[in-house]
């Protein structure tokens, strides 16, 4: 994962500090692109472990088109839970409960998480329900049948930005979309991503875009390409610099392998247990506050 490292190096070199909605910080760069050759082994980070799990749940949790954190908290994935309990802090139903707290009335009642877990149309709503004016498209599944029936095509797109809709989502999309091509039996993907947190977020989107073109790689009968990030907003939070710099003085390891199970064979069909991460070899976790 050197392009990672250049990727951190590159923003802090050519970067300026620039205040921030969260009122953080950042030492901010505009424009930079990475490109993963998939064969070469699975892009996740080794110069700090990264939590997978977590990875591939908010993966199938967009791809079921669920906007509720319920799903992840069931999970124990908390990638998601500040957005929905900072909008519970400011109602007056909220009488101190801490994070952990709110998580466990999530995890515990089904009416409370209808109510508070709801994160609006992100990401999964417009994948799967991106509304028209008089009905909806399954982004997913039409990109899925056009790269099976007409590979050539320059409209193999899924777009998460729904301009309508940027007021009813907890976050506006970060990755707003994403692009396939296909060439000598090859399936690649090339993501736009408008803002990028260097040191939590970006680990995270290039497992998850190498993980989902696989996948659609596998149901198409396709091999897999290369994965090309391109970031418009690349941002490291001032309250993250001692990460970046410890991670700069590691030296990355060997990629892990990513197994699939073959016989999946519909998008809709993936389970976590359909995944075997091998070879993986990572430095120890480095830890950092999330700016909501």
């Amino acid at each position: 994962m050197k392009q990672y490292l250049d990727f951190l190096k590159y923003i802090l070199e050519n970067g300026s500090k620039k205040d921030d909605r969260t009122g953080t910080g950042t030492i901010s760069a505009f424009g930079y692109q990475m490109r993963f050759d998939l064969s070469e082994g699975f892009p996740l980070l080794t110069t700090k472990k990264v939590y997978l799990r977590a990875i591939i749940h908010e993966l199938l949790w967009f791809i079921k088109g669920d906007t509720n954190i319920k799903y992840l908290v069931d999970n124990n994935v908390k990638i998601w839970n500040e957005w929905p309990y900072k909008k519970f802090t400011e109602s007056s139903e909220y009488k101190g409960e801490t994070l952990e707290e709110f998580v466990e009335k999530i995890k515990e009642s089904d009416e409370f998480a209808k109510k508070w877990g709801e994160l609006g149309p992100v990401y999964g709503h417009e994948w799967r329900h991106f509304d028209g004016q008089d009905c909806y498209k399954d982004q997913l599944a039409w990109v899925i049948n056009e790269i099976k029936t007409n590979p050539d095509s320059r409209r193999l797109i899924v777009n998460s930005w729904q301009a309508a809709y940027i007021d009813k989502m907890a976050l506006p999309p970060c990755h707003t979309m994403y692009q396939f091509y296909v060439k000598d039996g090859k399936l690649s993907c090339q993501l736009y991503q408008r803002s990028a947190d260097a040191f939590l977020g970006i680990p995270f989107n290039i497992a998850s875009y190498a993980l989902l073109t696989m996948m659609v790689a596998q149901v198409c009968g396709l091999e897999v390409g290369e994965f090309i990030h391109t970031i418009g907003d690349c941002h490291i939070y001032l309250n993250h610099l001692d990460q970046i710099n410890l991670q700069l003085s590691r030296t990355p390891r060997s990629l892990p392998k990513m197994k699939i199970n073959p016989d999946v064979k519909n998008i809709d069909d993936f389970k976590f247990e359909d995944f075997e991460l091998t070879d993986y070899n990572p430095y120890p976790t480095i830890k950092g506050a999330v700016a909501v």
